[in-house]
């Protein structure tokens, strides 16, 4: 605590926040200090660090000044005025032009007490300002929107984190003179598509979708398995754009008329990197292009986190400890099969294990693991690659997809030969997973004496904290999928409700998994070749849940919604 604490006298706004129980008399105090050495208002000091609720701060200010609060969700990027205040007065004095009347400029400002940016803002525009009162957060929100879907905003990016990182392309290297001619040339979009990048990365998104259309292009990121548009840059932009993240991730940015692979690396600071995955594809109106995001530190989370039951836990930790046999994750993209893989790969990196990977391409970097991207151009393909890891002295294989019968029969013949193999297919459950193979050709006798244990897998949004009971009746609760026992145990329904720190009522998202472990009845059933359909049965009759099953759980637990849990599984 500073050493002059006892000496603030607190007035104005601070001793009102006081007053109204926003914040501790002596938190106030060293906000008020800290705000005054940082040179930023007392609201901004205290929304930032998370003292004290920026909504009620609005509301308290207002009683104070005996204005009204403007609710800044209700204004559109494409309704604010552009080209009247320069971005670096925007963001110094985190203040938003609003509307023009006649010579009039209505500021929006969250703290009313910040003449400087009303003094400042009318003389470097010749308007008289008039303030108008809004929530900090949402002011905050709306200006970083306002600056991304305004053209004019590029040029004057002055985002102290676009200085520092670093961009590092794939494997290839077209580094030519067009190339170089380009960068230099195009210094506006390569700030803004430097911005888009760090944005999608604070906002915790997964993927970024840059899409042009005839009249119109956009950008969209998929946040918690949802797609949200965040940017509405002129459709002009766009092959500028396109040449710009091609030249990121070192691809040919003549070539638009088929689709190209390629990776790019940001790195953020010495000890934190962020890999994508970038891919091309030639529509109608120009090249889509599609950024995945693979943070390496996902791998290292822990099983605690990612949303196993603990029975689940249990049955994949015993089969990562088994010498031998095979580890099959299952799912659509983007469910989360990589980082489940990889949280057991990181359980296993030990100095006296040889762990090699074989991928298309490798998404997470992991150290102490031989990872290698497979290359089907020069002959490299899964089957290549785990022919080679069986000559490696190996113990762990890791193959990123069974693809083929030839695949699948060189790691079966690993897992039953003292290895322990781990590998994905694209399966919607544990059941269809083995059928799968069965179709593939694989026979019926490899799979049971070699394959231990399936996890099939989805990703639910998680509920924020403020979420709300729901009420539900016992009959639909029933239609769902709930059993009479759980209704009559009783148990708390959550739906969500929305707030400044969320999206749509949600925040982060859950794995909902069905972890199978392929017993000896199961075994038998699939030497005699039985249906999915009875498989799934004789693996519940065991006590394994299903993927339905897992999400209604979740649902009791009061960690995702009824509403989720239909959408990722339903019977």
């Amino acid at each position: 605590m500073p050493p002059n604490n006892q000496n603030v006298t607190l007035t104005g706004l601070a001793r009102r926040f006081v007053e109204d129980g926003l914040i501790e008399e002596s938190a106030a105090r060293d906000a008020f200090i800290q705000a005054s050495n940082n040179k930023i208002p007392l609201i901004t000091y205290l929304v930032q660090n998370n003292l004290a609720d920026s909504r009620g701060l609005a509301f308290s200010a207002a009683m104070e000044f005996g204005v009204s609060v403007l609710d800044m969700s209700s204004f559109s990027p494409d309704m604010l005025p552009e080209k009247i205040v320069d971005e670096k007065l925007i963001r110094k004095h985190n203040a938003l032009p609003l509307f023009k009347r006649g010579k009039r400029l209505f500021i929006a400002v969250s703290d009313p007490t910040n003449i400087q940016a009303l003094d400042e803002i009318k003389f470097n525009t010749g308007l008289s300002t008039d303030a108008v009162l809004v929530d900090d957060a949402k002011l905050r929100e709306a200006i970083e929107r306002f600056l991304a879907s305004s053209e004019s905003s590029m040029g004057d990016l002055d985002d102290s984190d676009l200085e520092d990182i670093d961009i590092d392309g794939g494997e290839e290297d077209k580094d030519d003179g067009a190339t170089v001619a380009a960068e230099v040339d195009d210094a506006p979009i390569v700030k803004y598509v430097n911005k888009i990048l760090l944005d999608a990365i604070r906002g915790g998104a997964s993927d970024i979708h840059f899409e042009p259309y005839e009249k119109a292009y956009r950008v969209r990121y998929r946040t918690d398995g949802i797609l949200k548009e965040m940017s509405k840059p002129s459709i002009k932009l766009a092959p500028k754009i396109s040449a710009r993240v091609k030249i990121m991730a070192q691809l040919d940015i003549s070539e638009r008329r088929v689709p190209q692979d390629g990776r790019i690396k940001m790195k953020l600071s010495k000890t934190k990197a962020i890999d994508f995955r970038v891919n091309t594809l030639p529509t109608l109106w120009g090249e889509k292009i599609v950024l995945r995001i693979l943070d390496p530190s996902q791998a290292k989370l822990g099983i605690d986190v990612l949303g196993y039951e603990d029975d689940q836990k249990q049955l994949y930790m015993d089969a990562l400890a088994q010498p031998q046999g095979m580890i099959l994750v299952t799912g659509p993209t983007g469910s989360g099969k990589t980082v489940s893989l990889y949280t057991g790969l990181n359980i296993l990196n030990t100095e006296e294990r040889n762990i090699s990977t074989a991928e298309d391409p490798a998404e997470i970097n992991l150290e102490g693991v031989n990872q290698v991207n497979v290359n089907t151009k020069v002959g490299l393909g899964f089957a290549e690659a785990l022919r080679a890891f069986l000559r490696q002295d190996p113990d762990i294989i890791m193959v990123g997809e069974i693809r083929d019968l030839e695949t699948a029969n060189i790691a079966i013949k690993a897992a039953q030969t003292g290895h322990l193999v781990l590998s994905t297919l694209h399966t919607n459950s544990a059941a269809e997973t083995l059928t799968r193979m069965m179709n593939m050709g694989v026979p019926a006798f490899n799979i049971a004496t070699s394959v231990t244990l399936i996890i099939a897998q989805r990703l639910g949004r998680r509920l924020c904290s403020c979420k709300e009971t729901a009420d539900i009746p016992k009959d639909v609760l029933l239609a769902e999928g709930f059993t009479e026992q759980q209704i009559e145990t009783g148990f708390t329904l959550y739906r969500p409700k929305g707030c400044d720190k969320c999206t749509g009522g949600y925040k982060g998202r859950v794995g909902i998994y069905e972890v199978v472990k392929i017993t000896e009845t199961l075994a038998n059933m699939i030497m005699e070749e039985a249906s999915s359909i009875k498989i799934a049965k004789q693996a519940q009759a065991e006590g394994f849940a299903s993927l339905r099953q897992s999400a209604l759980e979740k649902v009791i637990q009061g960690v995702t919604s009824l509403e989720e849990a239909n959408r990722v599984t339903k019977d």
